[in-house]
């Protein structure tokens, strides 16, 4: 308890406020992203002590993917790439009124993952060294094969058009300089192209255009029925639905802690991955993709449990898992510290001061989402004319940020036009996604495999672990369809 009273102490309860303000704004904004934003506000921590420097930032990247669930369920546009799952149902729900139930459900089932993912930190740190030390190449190449194989689950009604869409985003994966061979894959004679697609950039292509074309072309508001729902008891609703659902929320949560602790698979990962869990394990699994409160729910409790995964290999081995913990290294070094040893003994009041930021933040940062629910909610009534213009513009920034160029916009544009006309006929665009986000680190773990054990590496005990739970998957997955047609894609 002595460092949650450090962390309510003057001036590091108001450098917590302040950071949470940040990530506030940051996460509804698409395309900035949580760790450009860690990496701007790093040289504001030169002379501050480790405990509110660690509130600042982490405060900060805390609530990114919290808010980043707001837009994505109001405007179908993801304020961050590791809340693109969220759109799948909570957009359809927003849709047909039921906007603030979406929201109630996605931010209390966040409140939620990020208290698991805050008590994993606290209790995992001085027992994963062992866990973590085990997972080699093979094992991460596995992890990335058990990944694709929910592209059977994300399929929609047409198995082919699934794995073809998938087949897609492995290849746009590939574009860019080969990581082995140096020379360039797909780049067709462009610079631009030489350090491969920015995530940011399919996110907003696939996801947020053909929204807001469609919103366009409907001349209407973003919600169709009735205003009922604009007042406060579709969120309640919502909040209700996370606690009747508490333990798919618990498993979603694990399962981000999981994915988050081991590095290089990321945030969009793990929600996919949780996304996928959720449907096969469903009563309703036809629903997904419509407006499932279940969808909504597995997808908003990963995005902060996760968070807590991220930092135990940081904290305790100095090995980041993930970008923006990359950037936080260096707030380590800024201030003094090493990870390693010393914060699990010497420095044990600042780890702990972590986890209290991590819950602290994201109480202030739902708290705030709650007062403002209605503004929020009663967005989705304004006429689409009106609001488009505006989104447009958003999008536009979020993607001219991600390398400050003018191709950024085109390459957008190009997702777009792939987004819009996998929505007119019906293909479905979260396995090219999935895909594309695996397919970076299946490649590069398969070469390491096999440079460093040949074939040998099939027969690893984690490994054939790992391939039963990925052939069990796609077998339960297909029996599945034989008694539904779960289209997992947003309706047109």
């Amino acid at each position: 308890m002595g460092s949650l009273a450090t962390v309510l102490q003057w001036p590091t309860a108001g450098l917590l406020v302040l950071g949470v303000a940040i990530g506030f704004v940051v996460g509804i904004l698409p395309g900035l992203g949580g760790a450009v934003t860690l990496a701007l506000m790093l040289p504001f921590v030169y002379d501050m002590d480790p405990i509110p420097a660690f509130a600042f930032l982490l405060g900060m990247h805390a609530v990114v993917a919290t808010t980043g669930d707001i837009t994505s369920v109001l405007f179908g546009i993801p304020g961050e790439a590791t809340t693109v799952a969220t759109i799948l149902d909570g957009h359809p729900m927003a849709k047909r009124g039921e906007a603030g139930r979406a929201l109630g459900a996605v931010l209390f089932s966040s409140l939620v993952g990020a208290i698991i993912g805050a008590a994993a930190l606290a209790i995992s740190v001085p027992i994963v060294r062992p866990l973590v030390l085990t997972f080699q190449p093979p094992e991460f190449l596995m992890l990335g094969v058990l990944g694709l194989s929910f592209v059977v689950a994300l399929s929609g009604t047409n198995l082919v058009k699934g794995f073809l869409m998938a087949l897609g985003g492995y290849l746009i994966g590939m574009v860019g300089l080969d990581p082995y061979a140096g020379s360039p894959r797909f780049t067709f004679g462009q610079l631009y192209l030489w350090d491969g697609l920015s995530v940011v950039l399919v996110v907003l292509g696939l996801f947020a255009v053909p929204e807001v074309l469609q919103l366009m072309s409907s001349r209407g508001s973003i919600a169709q029925q009735g205003v009922a729902t604009t007042r406060l008891t579709g969120v309640f609703q919502g909040v209700r639905d996370t606690i009747d659902n508490w333990w798919l929320t618990v498993r979603c949560s694990l399962i981000g802690v999981f994915i988050g602790f081991i590095p290089g698979m990321g945030g969009a990962t793990a929600q996919f991955i949780a996304y996928a869990h959720a449907q096969q394990t469903s009563k309703h699994p036809e629903e997904f993709g419509h407006g499932s409160i279940e969808g909504v729910l597995a997808a908003g409790s990963v995005n902060n449990s996760k968070e807590g995964g991220t930092i135990i290999p940081t904290v305790a081995f100095g090995v980041p898992g993930s970008t923006s913990m990359a950037i936080l290294l260096g707030a380590f070094l800024i201030v003094g510290l090493v990870p390693g040893p010393d914060m699990l003994t010497k420095h044990l009041d600042v780890t702990f001061s972590m986890v209290w930021v991590i819950v602290l933040s994201n109480f202030l940062a739902v708290g705030v989402s709650f007062l403002f629910l209605r503004q929020l909610v009663a967005l989705t009534f304004i006429k689409g004319t009106l609001l488009a213009p505006f989104l447009l513009l958003l999008i536009t920034i979020g993607a001219f940020s991600t390398h400050n160029n003018v191709l950024d916009i085109v390459t957008m544009l190009v997702f777009g036009a792939v987004g819009y006309t996998a929505v007119r006929f019906d293909w479905p665009r979260a396995p090219l996604l999935l895909a594309f986000v695996l397919g970076d680190l299946t490649e590069r773990n398969l070469f390491l495999s096999n440079q460093l054990y040949g074939w040998a590496w099939l027969g690893r005990p984690i490994v054939l672990v790992l391939i039963v739970l990925s052939l069990l998957g796609i077998v339960y997955s297909v029996r599945r369809r034989s008694s539904f047609a779960p289209p997992v894609e947003l309706a047109p």
